[in-house]
Parts: C-alpha cells; structure tokens; sequence
C-alpha cells in the first residue's frame, strides 16, 4: 500500500490517454512546461530584488578635519641678545621654582 507498482503506472497512463487523447498530451505537456519555466524565472527575480535589498547602501563619504600643525618649542633664549636687568628693577617670582634664592 505504500509503493504503487508498474502496473498502476500503466493504468494511469492509458486513463489519461484515453481522456486526452494523443494528440491533446503533447500540448498538455508543453503548457506544464511553460508553467514551470515561468514559475522558475519569478523565483530568479525574487531572489535578485532580495539581493539587492540585502546589499547595504555605501557608507557616506567623512570629511577628516586637516592634521594639526605639529608643537614646535619656543626659541632658546641666546644669551647674547639679553639685556642684563636694570639695577634696582624687580623680578617677579617664578611659580614653577619653589624656591628662588
């Protein structure tokens, strides 16, 4: 009861046959076709628009700020281009020395 055998095979064949005609079954078959072909293509497309849904958008083009100039230290003081300090003038403390002596 689970398998069909040849013989059912056969007897569905004659059936049909029989219903259709010989002349009806090959255009039966090629409309069967066409069906199939057509149902393959609408698979074809729905996978390409999901495809194209899945693809993200490119990323957005970022403006980098330009680079900072790099820290260049002050001069050194050339001692010959300092003037001595003025007798008698005062000369305020550093904060950064804790002791000026």
């Amino acid at each position: 009861m689970g398998s069909f055998s040849i013989w059912h095979w056969i007897i569905v064949l004659l059936i049909v046959l029989l219903l259709f005609g010989a002349g009806k079954l090959p255009s039966v078959m090629g409309d069967i076709a066409k069906g199939v072909k057509a149902f393959k293509a609408g698979l074809k497309d729905e996978e390409a628009e999901a495809a194209a849904q899945a693809q993200p958008a490119p990323p957005p083009v970022a403006t980098q700020p330009p680079p900072a100039a790099p820290h260049q230290p002050a001069p050194a003081l050339d001692p010959a281009h300092v003037k001595p300090a003025q007798p008698g003038a005062t000369v305020a403390a550093d904060p950064a020395k804790p002791h000026q002596g």
